[in-house]
């Protein structure tokens, strides 16, 4: 599951993020709080699913108290199997002593411009330290490269770095070697996929949940499937092909049955920790390496 609340604001100001540097008001905050306990509710008695949860929220969800106290309580239910959280690790972390390390698990985006690189290096460190699951992650824009560099020769090598493909952005073969050097996975980012037709689990065994509880397959298809609150969307999950004509974002291609990686991320789909080994190797930059792509260039 897919979680995305009203919760807009950033402490950022990415010039690449639409949402750098927006405040939500009093009412937003209030509304947003509130959506989220509604949610956590129904996942706590939601005990005869096997539940897995993302927070993907448009803002910085761990400035938040009521973000932290969430992910702390839903991971010591022994229905969820995972709770995971995209950030930028701006916030501390002490917060994660009160959660199950077995079942937290952090989505960390490194900023470089935004803060401090020792600060969030230190962060990192906290989080291992702790044995609390997380990878780390830059966009690929090359203002970036140094710095995630630096980045990827001071982690742990257990602790995966990603790289995102920048927004319509174009790759030349030499610049995704440099980047596939750090990420041996970056290949999956590089270009958009092909996807309408092909089967994806969302919609059957993933979905997406917004703050009022609509239930749609996924963030990026905005048909409706039903409401979380009152189980209607039960009768709307099945096996369905994508409508779309591409997917380039990995929390949607990630879910396609025609790519590997489910197995490349076995265990670690939510958070983007690979299974041990996976992202090992050097594939070649235009992706060759990688028969199950489905490649439609920038």
């Amino acid at each position: 599951m897919l979680y995305r609340g009203p919760l807009a604001s950033c402490d950022y100001d990415c010039p690449y993020c639409p949402f750098a540097k927006r405040r939500d008001s009093r009412e937003t905050l209030a509304a947003d709080r509130a959506a989220l306990e509604r949610f956590a509710a129904w996942a706590a008695g939601n005990t005869a699913d096997r539940l897995s949860v993302l927070f993907t929220p448009w803002g910085e969800g761990l400035v938040r108290s009521w973000y932290r106290r969430t992910l702390a309580e839903l991971s010591h239910l022994p229905h969820v199997r995972r709770v995971a959280i995209q950030t930028n690790l701006s916030g501390r972390t002490g917060w994660t002593a009160a959660a199950d390390p077995d079942t937290l698990a952090l989505w960390c985006t490194y900023h470089p411009g935004q803060t401090p690189y020792a600060r969030f290096l230190g962060r990192c460190r906290e989080l291992a330290d702790a044995g609390v699951r997380f990878s780390v992650g830059v966009v690929g824009l090359p203002e970036h490269l140094a710095e995630a560099r630096r980045l990827r020769a001071a982690l742990p090598p257990e602790v995966y770095l990603w790289v995102n493909a920048a927004e319509g952005r174009t790759y030349t073969d030499p610049e995704a070697a440099r980047w596939t050097a750090l990420d041996p996975l970056f290949p999956y980012s590089r270009h958009p996929h092909r996807s309408a037709g092909l089967p994806c689990r969302t919609g059957e065994s993933v979905i997406s949940v917004d703050g009022d509880g609509t239930v749609r397959r996924c963030h990026f298809v905005k048909t409706e499937l039903g409401n979380l609150y009152d189980g209607s969307y039960r009768a709307a999950l099945r096996p369905r092909a994508c409508p779309l004509a591409v997917c380039e974002c990995h929390i949607g291609y990630v879910h396609l049955e025609t790519l590997p990686l489910y197995d490349v991320f076995a265990g670690g789909v939510l958070e983007r920790v690979p299974a041990p080994g996976a992202a090992q190797g050097t594939p070649p930059a235009g992706g060759s390496g990688f028969p199950h792509l489905p490649l439609t260039p920038r």
